[in-house]
């Protein structure tokens, strides 16, 4: 029996717009030979100079002995977070392949990571096919990896003769996996989580669910910070579900070969989840609560400390009933004619948010902070002969302290925009949607699309080069339509005997 290929996107697919074919017989060739070949290697072909991972699970091949040993180590550190994160140990059954292809500077292709499923008698083999265009870019190399883990563990005891069976790994599970990892090694900023949770911009749970591979290509950067700090949230609440592990664990096992709905799946692994229909969503809502609040020594900017300060600053005057009244601390010559037992109530809760601050405040504040808190006792007791001059002094040095921080903000600025040599690839998404829409636009007929081309003409009509040069039709209609790096995403389908 010859060995058998099963050619089946996964991430990506080789060649633009090539449909996933199915299980193919490969006459007398080799078994990492594919219908639609990818580009050559730089080094030597797959197979003759390879490095192999810590653990043996990966094997690289392609490019130099450095970058093979660079990318090696970083294929085995996706899976340690994943073992770290689930609490389980390695028992890897499917080895994975990573082919290296071209050289940095080279032009970029379609996609730049595909993945592909090998089986033979043997067993199966699963292939990462990842161009160096743009070198090694990490975060996209290690969810391409923590999706070739998700697949093997799905693959493991299945025989290559079994019936056919879809599989699929949603990208809220690889990205939430990543973020929750990220989340757990403190390399995650709260702050993000907090602007989304304080904007109201989360994604919902069935968006979440229904959004596709392809679809996640398309997403811009910040659609795609929305949609990891969303996935990251739910996939650490079901961690901390009680049975969290255990039942996570059975629920990666099943996920990617499940057809059903998601909410269907979770609630069949994690019972505490149908205590009612929104259950799900209270407990995923409450974790980016949780997630938000501020850390006790989180350091705060010097703009964040001025707000806090500025809202600390506050003396409360009792009056009728149970209310109180609220004034800046500009007005604590008022307190004069109050017992000293009244004047130490209207000062004590400004002392106690000063205390509370200086944990967290920037902190050449601290100083002022202290000289503060000497002020307010002071007023405390009456003893005021200083604190007008103690206060206008204190004003001057924050006022001061504002402005050389913004000089040195500006200055930063300025060093890194004169000084920079090479790119930072914050803006890469969007060069990336850039080069999609000129090079592959796809049209649209609907009443909106036409209007809009309509109108890019009228304005067009202004400069000769607009005329000669017009934007592609449907552009305006459907700027997000085009395929990504990424082809629209398309089960793995086991082979039938």
């Amino acid at each position: 029996m010859k060995p058998t290929l099963l050619s089946g996107l996964l991430l990506a697919a080789a060649a633009l717009g090539q449909d996933p074919p199915r299980a193919l017989p490969v006459p007398d060739a080799p078994a990492t030979q594919t219908p639609v070949p990818p580009p050559p290697p730089s080094a030597s072909a797959p197979g003759t100079d390879r490095a192999t991972s810590r653990t043996g699970q990966f094997r690289v091949s392609g490019a130099d002995a450095r970058l093979r040993g660079t990318v090696a180590m970083m294929a085995e550190e996706a899976k340690d977070d994943l073992l770290l994160l689930t609490g389980e140990k390695d028992q890897w059954k499917v080895p994975v392949s990573i082919i290296l292809h071209g050289k940095q500077g080279d032009p970029l292709p379609t996609r730049s990571i595909a993945m592909k499923l090998l089986f033979s008698e043997a067993g199966y083999d699963l292939r990462l096919d990842v161009h160096l265009s743009h070198g090694i870019e990490t975060e996209q190399f290690k969810y391409a990896a923590t999706a070739a883990l998700l697949y093997e563990r799905a693959l493991r005891g299945r025989q290559p003769g079994q019936p056919e069976t879809p599989l699929r790994v949603p990208p809220w599970l690889i990205e939430g996996l990543r973020e929750a990892t990220a989340w757990q090694q403190k390399h995650s900023d709260r702050r993000l989580y907090e602007a989304i949770f304080k904007h109201g911009e989360l994604s919902k749970l069935d968006e979440l669910f229904a959004v596709t591979a392809s679809e996640y290509e398309e997403l811009d950067g910040a659609m795609r910070a929305t949609f990891r700090v969303s996935s990251g949230a739910l996939v650490m609440a079901l961690l901390k579900q009680p049975q969290g592990r255990d039942g996570f664990l059975s629920f990666l096992s099943e996920s990617t070969a499940f057809e059903g709905e998601m909410p269907t799946l979770l609630r069949r692994h994690f019972p505490d989840l149908n205590l009612s229909e929104t259950s799900l969503a209270k407990w995923w809502r409450l974790q980016l609560a949780e997630m938000t609040a501020p850390t006790l020594t989180e350091v705060l900017t010097i703009t964040e400390t001025e707000a806090a300060l500025d809202d600390a600053l506050y003396l409360n005057f009792g009056s009728t009933g149970d209310a109180m009244q609220r004034k800046p601390l500009s007005s604590w010559q008022e307190l004069h004619a109050l017992k000293d037992a009244e004047r130490s109530e209207s000062v004590r809760l400004a002392q106690d948010a000063l205390v509370r601050l200086s944990y967290r405040c920037f902190p050449s504040y601290r100083p002022l902070i202290k000289e503060y808190q000497i002020a307010l006792g002071a007023i405390a007791h009456n003893k005021t002969k200083k604190t007008a001059d103690q206060l206008a002094a204190l004003l001057e040095t924050r006022h001061r302290m504002v402005a050389k921080a913004t000089r040195a903000r500006d200055y930063l600025d300025w060093f890194e925009i004169t000084r920079a040599r090479e790119t930072s690839g914050v803006f890469a998404d969007y060069l990336r949607l850039k080069e999609r829409l000129t090079a592959q636009p796809r049209n649209r007929d609907d009443n909106l699309s036409k209007y809009l081309d309509r109108m890019n003409k009228i304005f067009a009509r202004s400069t000769p080069d607009a005329l000669s040069n017009p934007l592609p039709a449907g552009l305006g209609g459907n700027p997000m339509g085009l395929p990504g790096n990424l082809p629209p995403e398309a089960p793995i389908n086991l082979p039938k005997p």
